[in-house]
Order: structure tokens, then C-alpha cells, then sequence
């Protein structure tokens, strides 16, 4: 499986594992090489014990054998809870020269001889090496330069990747880390458009849909494919780029999801793996300039979810709460029967004279009520801050407790109005925060009208906010193979709906009728593999008649195709 997705190269040994929690846990390579009952063994952040029989050497041979250039990461004097004072850091800085002469150095030298004892006089030939994982702020800045300045002093061809952009020695190549949604993924499809092509060049060394994405389903697999598309078009910038994490035994888990799953005797690639195969086995030399052309669609997200009612810091009442979806009247909240029917997640909740009130001066808390099938409805009621320092939290799309969108009014400090969008339990800003305020003792009238394609938000009658909710539908990226001539185009349809599209190529005289087409689609974007059905959602090829510079396809809804063109 592994070797299915031809790598250009490894990164290795692999993210928190390289500095561990403390530093008796960090990964120090020396301690991995040599006989396999002498190697030290190492509990790591996901609780169970490495014997490192997959150690330095073990890296470095599955390189080679892999035809992929290996890039190992040194800790950089840094876990996660302890940092080795400045004056102590010889020794971790001598680490990574050391790591250098076992991969490349002769075999009469120290290390390159042990090399030779393990069976592999030859060297490795490595050429990159990352300072430290996920480590950053000043601690990280003073360190950084002690590695920069030995290395490149002896290896001065050596590229070495830092964690973080800095300000003392700049590195060849920064790495950025990105775990999150699909839509956050979608949404950053264009990121590196417009990046600073003066600073040093981006290697995303670790990136995945992690939130709504099931076991690691279709839809987390189209936003990985929309964000691959801008960082291969942007590979003058991004010259690397690793899926993590790799590997997992299906009986146990501490991460999700995992591009590889396995048993003891079975095995399977989430959808994102065949994303990746896709996308590796299918390379050109040379990118070609693309324009896309697509109207917006109603986002491709869940649509549906319940309501529910907040408060941050703040002491509030709530009444004539009504949920309507044209003239059918889905919820109201009448309260002689108490709180019946919501479900507090946070908060002091009670009934008093027909309101519903919350008076601890707590942060975040919630109640909820209603079906998380309700979709394109509108949400009425009266609320009146009693104290505290902000104002009202107004939620509806509730899925669960950590993926919901609120309207918060009077927050960050009783300043702005602004529209939350939780996923996974993180928040992210829908559209721009407003000005505005909320008065103490005051009933206002409040109103949101959702739907898949927007969000209005009144209060007292006036707009406050206005969001789309659509998504840009099409995603692209083009090649050519220059030995072949050969003209190779990534589409992605993150939408509901197949896309008709005219194809325009410039620039070639005469393309091929005949062109061959790699779909990756499934009937339901939340469809998933597994050990039963292990290609539920796999890649299948198809025949495309007709191609030419001007030729109409249609991409399926939920998809991503590479299209093969073969100029003349």
C-alpha cells in the first residue's frame, strides 16, 4: 500500500513522536540502531511502547527501496513540557551531525562505519533534515541557529526545514502543519496564490480532514484534493507536501482518521489514499497557467441541525422562541412544563415567569432543543441581557455539542456582532463581525433565516448580517509531461451536482480524440472504506471520445478526476 503511492520521499520518524512529552521520551536516534534486543525501547503520546526495531538504519533502507528521498526530523532540544538549557545543547546539536555522517559519511569515518556493520556500506544520500517538530516561539529561536550554523558549516548542500519562519539564520524551507475541516480545506484552496515568493519556500509536512469526516470519508477527502490542487499550482512555493498520519491497526486507534488501516491479515486506504495515489501517479513537469470559471453553489456541508440558546459571561433570559420553515411551524417554546425537552451542555438554566434564564457568570454556556434534520428555517425570539459583561449566543445548524453556528451578540467584550461557526470544536469566523452593542434590562427582538445557500441575521427588525454559504465548486490544477507532450488536468467537484464544463486549451495545435479519464467519486460523500469493503470508494478508469482544444465534460458531483490529454 505503501509503495502504491510512489513517494518522492518520507519524513521521518514522525511528528510528536519526535520529541515526546518529556525529554526521556524524546526520540534520540542513536538508541535505534544496532542489534534489534539492545535498542532502547520508548513510551510515546499515544500510549503504547515502541520496541524501534523500525529504527534510524530500518528509515533509511525503507527509503532507498521506496526510490524516496528520506528527511529526517532531530529534536531540537525541545518536548512537549521541558527544554534543555542552551548550555546543555552540544549534545542534541552533535546528534544531528552525527545523523548526517551515519547516512552519508564514508565508512572510515565513525558512524559510516556502523553503517557498513549494518549491512549498508554504500551511503544513504540524504539531503534533508528538519530542525524540530512542530516546536516554535523564542526558545525555538535560539536553538534554530545552533543547528543552522554547524551543519551548513560542514554540509553546506544539506536543506534544512524549520518549524517556524525565522528570524535568525533562514532556513531553506519552512513547515506548516494544517488539520481541520473539509470546508477549512476547501476554503484555503487558494492560500498560496498570493504567498510571498521572497521568503523561503513551504513544505506542508503534515495535513488532513480530521472534523466531519467519519472514519475518513469522501467528503474529507475532495477538501484535501481541492487544497492539493493550490499547493501543485503553487509548487514553485510548496515544493513538498505529506499526508499524515500514515499508518493505523484498526484495533487501536488514538487518531482520526489514518490513511492506512490494517489488521493482522487485511488492509485498506481510507478514500484520501486513493486521493493521494491519484495525485502522485499522475505528475507533470511543467504546471500550466489555469483560469476556472464556476458559478457558486449551495456548499456541499451539512445542512440541517437543531437550535440553542448561550451566553458567555454574561447572565441572559430567552422567551417566544419559534422555529418556522415556510408556513409550517416546526418548534415553539412555551414554558409551563419548565426547561422539558432542551438539554443543557453549560450553564445554570431555569424557568422563570415564562422565560427561559441562564444566571451563572460562566463562559460558554449552552442549551439546546430540536431536530438536527431541520433545515431552511427561521429562528425567532425575544432575549434581555441581566447582567455580565457580553450579550446573547443565538445557535442553530446544531449538529452536537462541537459542531453548531451561533450568532454572537455584543461578544469579544460587548463590541461586535459576529457569526460563529463551530467544527470539531474549534471556531472559525463566518464573514466579517459588525459594531455593536447590548444594553442591560433591554427585551430585542431576534431573527435568523438559514438555509444551505445563506445566512440573515436581524435584530429589531434591522439586517445585521448577511452570509453566503455557497461554495466555489470547481478546483483545478494542469500539467504537461514535456518527454510526451502529454497534458495532464486535476479537477475536483466538492458540490452536490455534477458540473457540465467547456474545456479550452491554448497554446496546442491538436489534442487526441481519444483520452483517458481517473474518477474517484461514491453515491454519498460521507460513504467510507473499511476492512470489509476495502474500495467502496476507489478510482476507476473511464474513455473519453471527442477531446480536442475545445471539448465539454461533465465532472460528477463529489469527485475528483485527472483527465490525460495527449497533444500534437
Amino acid at each position: 500500500m505503501l509503495a502504491g503511492l510512489r513517494p518522492s520521499f518520507m519524513r521521518f520518524p514522525g511528528g510528536c513522536w519526535v520529541e515526546g512529552d518529556y525529554l526521556r521520551f524524546a526520540q534520540r536516534w542513536k538508541t535505534t540502531i544496532g542489534e534489534l534486543s539492545e535498542r532502547r525501547t520508548l513510551w510515546n503520546l499515544w500510549q503504547y511502547r515502541s520496541t524501534n526495531g523500525l529504527g534510524f538504519h530500518e528509515y533509511l533502507q525503507l527509503c532507498e527501496d521506496l526510490k524516496a528521498e528520506p528527511l529526517f526530523v532531530i529534536n531540537c532540544g525541545m518536548s512537549h513540557k521541558e527544554i534543555v538549557p542552551m548550555q546543555k545543547m552540544g549534545e542534541w546539536v552533535q546528534d544531528a551531525l552525527d545523523a548526517i555522517e551515519y547516512a552519508n559519511g564514508p565508512v572510515e569515518s565513525r558512524f559510516g562505519a556502523l553503517r557498513a556493520k549494518a549491512g549498508h556500506p554504500a551511503p544513504f544520500h540524504l539531503k534533508y533534515m528538519e530542525i524540530g517538530n512542530e516546536n516554535g516561539g523564542p526558545p525555538y529561536q535560539e536553538r534554530f541557529p545552533l543547528f543552522y550554523d554547524v551543519i551548513k558549516a560542514r554540509y553546506p548542500n544539506m536543506t534544512l526545514i524549520a518549524d517556524e519562519p525565522t528570524t535568525d539564520r533562514r532556513p531553506d524551507v519552512v513547515d506548516e502543519h494544517y488539520y481541520n475541516s473539509p470546508s477549512f480545506f476547501i476554503a484555503n484552496a487558494h492560500k498560496y496564490d498570493a504567498y510571498d515568493r521572497h521568503g523561503p519556500r513551504v513544505y506542508v509536512g503534515e495535513y488532513a480532514v480530521t472534523a466531519d469526516c467519519g472514519q475518513g470519508n469522501l467528503r474529507g477527502a475532495l477538501g484535501e484534493a481541492a487544497f492539493m490542487t493550490g499547493m501543485e499550482r503553487n509548487s514553485d512555493m510548496v515544493i513538498m507536501a505529506s499526508y499524515a498520519p500514515l499508518f493505523a491497526n484498526v484495533n487501536y486507534k488514538k487518531w482520526n482518521p489514518d490513511l492506512i488501516d490494517f489488521d493482522g491479515s487485511r488492509v485498506y486506504g481510507i478514500p484520501s489514499y486513493y486521493v493521494q495515489k491519484m495525485f502522485s501517479a499522475n505528475r507533470g513537469d511543467v504546471v500550466l497557467p489555469i483560469t476556472v470559471k464556476a458559478a457558486p453553489v449551495a456548499g456541499s456541508g451539512p445542512v440541517g441541525g437543531a437550535i440553542g440558546l448561550g451566553t458567555w459571561s454574561t447572565q441572559a433570559e430567552f422567551k417566544d422562541i419559534r422555529v418556522t420553515a415556510g408556513d409550517k411551524t416546526l418548534f415553539m417554546a412555551a414554558f409551563p412544563q419548565g426547561s422539558q425537552g432542551w438539554k443543557p451542555f453549560h450553564g445554570q438554566w431555569s424557568v422563570r415567569r415564562g422565560a427561559l434564564r441562564q444566571t451563572a457568570d460562566e463562559v460558554d454556556c449552552r442549551i439546546t432543543a430540536g431536530d438536527r434534520n431541520w433545515s431552511n428555517y427561521t429562528m425567532s425570539l425575544k432575549a434581555r441581557k441581566l447582567g455580565g459583561t457580553e450579550g446573547f449566543l443565538v445557535m442553530f445548524r446544531v449538529r452536537d455539542d462541537n459542531h453548531w453556528i451561533w450568532w454572537n451578540l455584543g461578544g469579544w467584550g460587548n463590541q461586535q456582532h459576529g457569526l460563529e461557526q463551530c467544527t470539531d470544536g474549534g471556531k472559525s469566523m463566518l464573514g466579517l463581525q459588525v459594531p455593536g452593542r447590548i444594553e442591560t434590562g433591554r427585551w430585542y427582538d431576534i431573527r435568523v433565516q438559514f438555509s444551505d445557500e445563506r445566512i440573515r441575521c436581524y435584530l429589531d427588525g434591522k439586517l445585521i448580517h448577511d452570509v453566503s454559504l455557497a461554495e466555489e465548486p470547481l478546483f483545478a490544477v494542469a500539467s504537461r509531461v514535456q518527454a510526451s507532450g502529454e497534458i495532464i488536468l486535476k479537477v475536483v467537484n466538492v458540490s452536490r451536482v455534477a458540473q457540465d464544463a467547456d474545456v479550452e486549451l491554448r497554446g496546442v495545435q491538436e489534442v487526441e480524440p481519444a483520452a483517458k479519464a481517473i474518477v474517484l467519486t461514491s453515491a454519498n460523500p460521507a460513504d467510507e472504506n473499511s476492512l470489509t469493503e476495502p474500495t467502496k470508494v476507489a478510482p476507476v478508469s473511464q474513455a473519453i471520445d471527442g477531446a480536442g482544444t475545445k471539448f465539454r465534460h461533465t465532472f460528477p458531483a463529489h469527485s475528483v478526476t485527472i483527465v490525460r490529454l495527449k497533444g500534437r
